[in-house]
C-alpha cells in the first residue's frame, strides 16, 4: 500500500501511480473551479471561464478513473458509474447552454456533476477522513445529495427571471 495525505491507496503499479496524480489534481481543479463559477455572476468572464475549467476537470477526472478502474476492476465498478453521471451531466449542462437552453437545466445538470463528483470522493476515501470515519457508511453515498440537491434547487430559484406582471384591469 502506498499512503497519500492519509488516503491509503493499493501499490498497483506506475501506470496507476500516474493515473493518481492526475486524478487528485484534476479533483481539486474541479471542486474549485466549480466554487468559483457557482459563486461568481453567471454569464460573466469569472464564471465562464470556471466553468470551462470544472468542464475540462471532470473530463479528466473521468479519464484518470477509468485507469484507475480497470486496473482495480471489480471493486471499483460503483466509482465507474459515479464517474460516468458527473461526466454525462456536466456534459449535459454545457450543451444546454451552448445551444441557448434554460438557466434551470444548465445549473441542474452542473449541480449534479459536482454532487456525483463529491459523492465519489466520500464513498471511496470518507471512511479514511479524520471525524468521518466514524459516520454511517451510507452517509458517504447520501450527504453530498442531502446537502447538494437544496442548494441546487436554491441556484434554480434565484436565478429565474421574476414573472410577468400582468396589467391591472380598466375600472
Amino acid at each position: 500500500m502506498i499512503d497519500i495525505p492519509g488516503l491509503p491507496e493499493p501499490d498497483a503499479g506506475p501506470v496507476f501511480d500516474l493515473a493518481l496524480l492526475v486524478h487528485v489534481a484534476a479533483g481539486v481543479t474541479a471542486v474549485l473551479a466549480g466554487l468559483v463559477a457557482m459563486l461568481t455572476r453567471k454569464g460573466g468572464r469569472w464564471h465562464v471561464g470556471a466553468g470551462r475549467v470544472f468542464l475540462g476537470g471532470i473530463v479528466a477526472l473521468f479519464g484518470s478513473m477509468v485507469v484507475m478502474v480497470v486496473i482495480r476492476w471489480p471493486a471499483t465498478v460503483h466509482l465507474a458509474v459515479l464517474g460516468g453521471i458527473a461526466l454525462v451531466a456536466v456534459l449535459l449542462g454545457w450543451r444546454n447552454r451552448r445551444r441557448g437552453g434554460s438557466d434551470d437545466a444548465h445549473i441542474a445538470w452542473m449541480g449534479l456533476a459536482y454532487i456525483a463528483m463529491l459523492t465519489a470522493f466520500y464513498v471511496d476515501n470518507g471512511p479514511h477522513l479524520p471525524g468521518w470515519e466514524r459516520l454511517p457508511d451510507w452517509s458517504f453515498w447520501f450527504l453530498p445529495t442531502a446537502i447538494g440537491a437544496p442548494l441546487t434547487l436554491w441556484a434554480v430559484r434565484r436565478h429565474r427571471p421574476a414573472p410577468a406582471r400582468r396589467p391591472e384591469p380598466a375600472p
